[in-house]
């Protein structure tokens, strides 16, 4: 950043280079080239008129401080929205953003493969304040006008689900949305804004899981909700009143793994999908469920609105006995058995969806395993699957 300030950079700026500077003012702290980790709750005012007038950058710990600033003025430029607030978990931005634009009396259209702790908060949370659910399908495009009704005030989207992978036609939803003037949310952890931003898509609220490719090293929680000029005040205000704070060590280590997001995600993309061409050509695998490529039902749509594909996949198996898919997974050296992604590991997790989907019915016809390829090289990876790949047929 040699002797310049941030107002003398160019508008024109590639995202990866947007990554390295965003957020940054080495000169407001003596030079140093990342915001330093500022802890603190009290923050003093010279005078009774500072103090009342709330004059200061800061009035408590709370509200911001500079390395919490400085992440939320980066996101906020790589989203392209009007503001970004920080919580303390992805979970949380769900709740936090839902709870900003809802209130008791109002309807909720929700997607049915959203991630299951989001349908927990609609079930169990909102429901009590008197906030009604309904489910739809992600593959219902613009024919989710037929499910609004006088008190919808939301609708949620998650593109590509995180199980099961469908893509959502977020243009056409959104669409019908401001027909009616409803807002829409999108949990956009799969994609990041590198690969999709939803802002440019008319989506009003961006929620991210930061805890995943944000981070990128397993080794914090933290969510982040982005919003845009209409919607970005009740966010906010929702934000604050809630109490809603992160240390300032996990907005320190969040913003570090933002420099790298685009060299970590792009090798996350390369191996994935060298992943999963080979999988496609297993014959003990039924379905590979990754959007990028082009036997996925959701490929079209992928290819027209998104910009890449992250490390995060599934496989439907052939029909096994869940001993010998226990067996396959049991075997893996490389990947470990974990129900996060987005770091630098890769991982591995069954799943099964049909006991808690309402609106489509999870029948993939055979055992479902959800993959995370981490920054290993695919052909050790690939080795390792294959040998997992023996211990089930053996076990079978």
């Amino acid at each position: 950043m040699a002797n310049k300030t941030k107002s003398t950079f160019p508008g024109n700026l590639s995202v990866e280079t947007e990554l390295v500077l965003a957020g940054r003012d080495p000169f407001r702290h003596d030079g140093f080239v990342n915001t330093p980790i500022v802890r603190g709750s009290t923050v003093l005012s010279p005078s009774v008129a500072d103090l009342e007038g709330h004059t200061g950058r800061y009035t408590y710990g709370r509200r911001g401080n500079p390395t919490v600033e400085s992440l939320e003025a980066a996101l906020t430029r790589i989203e392209g929205g009007a503001g970004v607030v920080l919580t303390p978990s992805g979970l949380s931005a769900v709740s936090i953003a839902l709870l900003a634009v809802l209130k008791a009396g109002d309807h909720l259209l929700m997607v049915d493969s959203a991630y299951q702790p989001t349908r927990r908060i609609c079930d169990e949370v909102l429901t009590r304040y008197g906030i009604a659910t309904t489910y739809y399908d992600p593959l219902i495009g613009g024919d989710i006008a037929g499910l609004i009704r006088p008190n919808t005030r939301a609708i949620f989207m998650e593109s590509p689900g995180s199980q099961t992978f469908e893509i959502q036609d977020v243009p056409a939803i959104v669409g019908a949305a401001a027909a009616h003037d409803i807002t829409t949310l999108m949990d956009n952890t799969w994609a990041t804004p590198l690969f999709f931003r939803p802002h440019d898509f008319g989506v009003d609220v961006s929620i991210q899981a930061g805890t995943k490719y944000l981070g990128g090293h397993s080794d914090l929680n933290i969510g982040t909700i982005s919003a845009n000029a209409r919607t970005f005040r009740r966010v906010h205000l929702a934000h604050g009143d809630l109490g809603m704070t992160v240390a300032p060590e996990d907005a320190f280590l969040a913003a570090r793994g933002l420099r790298t997001m685009a060299v970590r995600l792009e090798r996350h993309q390369q191996s994935a999908l060298t992943v999963a061409r080979w999988l496609s050509g297993r014959p003990e695998v039924l379905t590979v469920m990754h959007p990028a490529l082009p036997e996925h039902p959701g490929h079209a749509l992928w290819k027209r609105n998104f910009k890449g594909a992250s490390g995060l996949f599934s496989v439907i198996l052939q029909p096994a006995p869940k001993p010998a898919v226990d067996a396959f997974l049991d075997s893996l050296a490389l990947f470990g058995l974990g129900y996060s992604w987005g770091g630098f590991e890769s991982l591995a997790i069954p799943f099964d969806c049909s006991s808690y989907r309402t609106a489509t019915r999870w029948n993939p016809g055979g055992p479902a395993i959800r993959l995370q390829i981490g920054l290993e090289d695919p052909a050790d990876l690939i080795a390792d699957l294959d040998s997992g790949f023996a211990a089930l047929a053996a076990a079978r």
